[in-house]
């Protein structure tokens, strides 16, 4: 039997995780992988690296303990070089995905670390092609590609884990298993909070291509643009051609946290208005994302969500400094009520009828938390699927077949909800979406938004 062969018969065919055990403590720091069950060589999935930059090369880093990498792959041959130094110095460099996948059949695992309006594409192909995926989030660029990439999943059989470590952290857990519970009585509202990243910046001036950038590659399912240096790496995020800013970068976050505790992972809201300041005006090559936000949602159930970037420190700033008047400050945040605008934290907030939790990266807090020593959930209490180590737990389900602790379809429901708010932020009114046929209600502009679906480039088409 080949190396190849005994090790797919190993993922086939090892045994089960084991049941999901209760709450052992409701403070525990994440604890370190144990790689036992991956030391044989064979026993070792081989794994693909597609975007080792920032985020995509910590992952990558974090799966030499399961896994061994055999190819990375980036249009920015800078970085592809970095990484493979970084994770080992043994691994092929590609620039273009397609032919790593080609070159590199033997690959169990890809990695997928691009920016967003990469994602789909990759995830689908890979999944096609017969690989298990890490993907990072946000999952998707439009809502109809979160769909697109849901029927792909459940075709293939294929294991995919969405990067939303938040859910492999205790707290999160102990929060929503305490809202899911009752411990606030009836969940009427929930507060997502986000810190302020700025994103004033422009006009930006073409410039040389640079040898080790394959341009086109990078840009692939996106509109052509002209070469900015600023449109690479992290500054990807504030241009919508790529990416749905700051309302899905860390909404796949905070509001799938709060799906978690609303037990929302098959539905979604049913109104959403949304308001949004662009740092930028609208001004010519210059990033043209928003970066700070105010959104309400209403839920089934007659829960209400206020989803907003705070008022903090760094927003404060922009005050002062003069990059946003006090009179832009006002229009957005009219109507939110005091409190919210003066809350400098970001997290969740869960809020019931005869109780709150709040939970961020840091703790939770509040009273249900404080009382659950003298208190705890009983023996028959909802529990929610616990996972430690987000990574780890993919790398065991990868083993056993069942679904990870951040399977695509909830967090399709949860970067649906987070378009719908850029859709109602740019059209400048209330959106209504039916979460079961998964349609936007009566308004036929909103359903043509490039939110819900846009073309790729050609030859870089996502399949319908």
């Amino acid at each position: 039997m080949s190396i190849v062969a005994s090790r797919r018969q190993f993922l086939k065919s090892a045994s089960s995780l084991a049941a999901l055990g209760p709450l052992a403590s409701y403070w525990v720091t994440d604890k370190p992988a144990v790689a036992a069950a991956f030391q044989a060589k064979n026993d070792r999935p081989i794994i693909g690296v597609v975007g080792p930059g920032g985020r995509g090369l910590g992952v990558a880093r974090s799966a030499l303990r399961f896994g061994d990498v055999a190819a990375v792959c980036d249009p920015d041959l800078v970085r592809a070089e970095k990484a493979k130094a970084a994770l080992g110095g043994k691994a092929a460099v590609f620039q273009d995905y397609r032919k790593m996948l080609d070159a590199h059949p033997e690959i169990d695992v890809v990695i997928n670390g691009t920016p967003e309006h990469w994602h789909t594409a990759i995830n689908v192909a890979a999944c096609q092609a017969g690989k298990d995926l890490y993907t990072e989030k946000p999952l998707t660029l439009t809502i109809d590609e979160g769909k697109i990439l849901r029927r792909v999943v459940e075709e293939t059989g294929r294991i995919v884990q969405v990067g939303t470590q938040h859910m492999s952290e205790s707290w999160f857990r102990t929060a929503c298993e305490l809202v899911r519970n009752g411990r606030v009585g009836k969940l009427k509202q929930v507060i997502v909070l986000l810190p302020l990243y700025p994103a004033k910046g422009g006009p930006f001036s073409t410039a040389p291509v640079p040898p080790t950038l394959d341009w086109d590659v990078w840009q692939g399912p996106a509109p052509e643009r002209p070469y900015y240096p600023q449109r690479l790496h992290f500054s990807w995020r504030f241009w919508q051609e790529y990416g749905g800013g700051k309302v899905c970068d860390w909404g796949q976050h905070y509001v799938g946290i709060a799906h978690w505790g609303m037990d929302m992972d098959e539905s979604g809201p049913l109104e959403v208005e949304a308001r949004g300041f662009f740092p930028n005006r609208g001004a010519a090559d210059c990033y043209n994302n928003a970066d700070r936000f105010v959104a309400w949602l209403k839920y089934p159930r007659d829960i209400e969500m206020l989803y907003l970037v705070g008022r903090d420190k760094k927003y404060l700033k922009t005050l002062t400094d003069g990059d946003m008047t006090a009179a832009e400050d006002e229009a957005l945040f009219a109507g939110v009520p005091d409190a919210w605008k003066q809350e400098q934290r970001d997290g969740i907030m869960f809020i019931g009828d005869k109780g709150r939790v709040f939970v961020n990266c840091g703790a939770a807090y509040g009273k249900p938390v404080e009382e659950l020593e003298d208190n705890p959930l009983p023996d028959d209490a909802i529990r929610l699927y616990k996972s430690d180590n987000h990574i780890q737990n993919f790398f065991e389900c990868v083993q056993s077949r069942q679904q990870p602790i951040s399977p695509v379809a909830p967090q399709h429901r949860v970067i649906t909800a987070c378009h719908l708010v850029n859709i109602s932020m740019h059209l400048g009114r209330k959106v209504q979406w039916d979460p079961e046929k998964e349609e936007i209600v009566g308004d036929a502009e909103a359903a043509e938004s490039s939110y819900v679906r846009r073309p790729s480039r050609a030859p870089y088409t996502i399949p319908s």
